[in-house]
């Protein structure tokens, strides 16, 4: 194939994980082995880094997936059109946080899209241990170790990701939250667009699923379907949910009405699209373990495709997990924080 050509697949492919299909995000190849490591000291290795403290609280805030090259197989985080997409998703994402925390996000060397696999539950192989992931995790524990000693000393932070970015979390709260004095300032880890599993929470007891909407130090997390989808590679055996409209893990149904508005972003340039009010119910298949909409209103706008989701299966809603449920997950955020404040930071209150 010629080499335009594949070019412009991969740029279509993107749809992969953030919203906007091929226009929204403008594909880089990189060239060269793997890139040099960020130094996180420094203000160029970070998307967002709070120099003035407003808030009593900070949300350290992992980026998906935006990087699609094959050469090299990692992100290189001084590719400007990438750190422009990272710089969007602060809005498209990270705006259900940062009204209320202190926000600090890190660029790393994720994993490309291209090296991903689309099979269902990644054919049943561990891509924690895929050593180009590894990669990019290595870059956000190495971050968060230096936010934690340099620019938190004390204050209670939440942890917030989606897709590649709620991986490198998962394997943090796995890897370094077996801490009283980290889960204790734990005020919520918001892992969305990821499994979190049942053998998650057996062999990590301090991970612990959040089972309503002022649980403390728990884990909020769901991959967005149709009732109709197909299989996800997202989506794990023995894979928890938790419903942000009722705040339910059972299979008890919200409807539109409990929907406080989807807001949909160009997340590549943080352009606010549209926003829709009662956009949808949902309720958890807890045999799936996945969120599951209902009753979807359509967007007026052309540019928000529900039904064309480039390499993700038809119904596979993954890169709307903000979208859908945006003020919700806002109001929410408020609330956790309000409920940590009022227990003084005591240890997490779920069960």
């Amino acid at each position: 194939m010629h080499l335009k050509s594949i070019s412009v697949l991969l740029a279509c492919s993107l749809a992969l994980f953030i919203m906007g299909g091929c226009s929204s995000i403008k594909n880089t190849t990189a060239t060269g082995t793997t890139p040099h490591q960020p130094d996180y000291s420094e203000a160029f290795s970070w998307v967002a880094r709070s120099e003035t403290i407003n808030h009593p609280v900070d949300v350290f805030y992992v980026h998906p997936t935006i990087y699609l090259g094959t050469n090299p197989e990692n992100m290189d985080i001084s590719d400007e059109a990438l750190r422009e997409n990272a710089r969007g998703l602060i809005t498209a994402q990270a705006g259900v946080y940062s009204p209320f925390a202190n926000l600090f996000a890190p660029f790393y060397r994720q994993q490309s899209a291209a090296l991903q696999s689309m099979a269902a539950g990644n054919n049943g192989v561990d891509a924690f241990q895929d050593p180009f992931f590894q990669v990019g995790y290595g870059d956000v524990e190495r971050a968060f170790d230096y936010y934690i000693d340099h620019l938190n000393p004390d204050r209670p932070f939440i942890l917030a990701g989606h897709s590649q970015g709620s991986m490198a979390l998962i394997h943090l709260m796995r890897n370094r939250f077996n801490n009283p004095v980290l889960q204790k300032r734990l005020v919520a880890a918001y892992l969305m667009g990821y499994s979190v599993t049942k053998t998650d929470l057996e062999k990590y007891p301090w991970m612990k699923l959040a089972r309503g909407e002022t649980d403390i130090g728990g884990i909020i997390t769901f991959n967005t379907q149709g009732t109709e989808a197909g299989a996800s590679p997202v989506l794990l055996p023995g894979a928890v949910a938790i419903n942000p409209l009722n705040w339910k893990t059972d299979n008890t149904p919200a409807g539109c009405s409990a929907n406080l508005g989807a807001k949909f972003f160009n997340d590549a340039t943080g352009e606010l699209i549209e926003e829709i009010p009662n956009f949808a119910g949902a309720y958890v298949n807890t045999h799936k373990g996945v969120l599951v909409v209902t009753d979807m209103k359509t967007p007026e706008s052309e540019k928000i495709d529900l039904v064309h989701m480039g390499r993700w299966p038809a119904g596979v809603f993954h890169r709307f997990d903000y979208s859908f449920w945006f003020n919700n997950l806002k109001v929410n955020v408020k609330k956790r924080i309000a409920a940590y404040q009022e227990y003084g930071g005591a240890p997490s209150l779920c069960n």
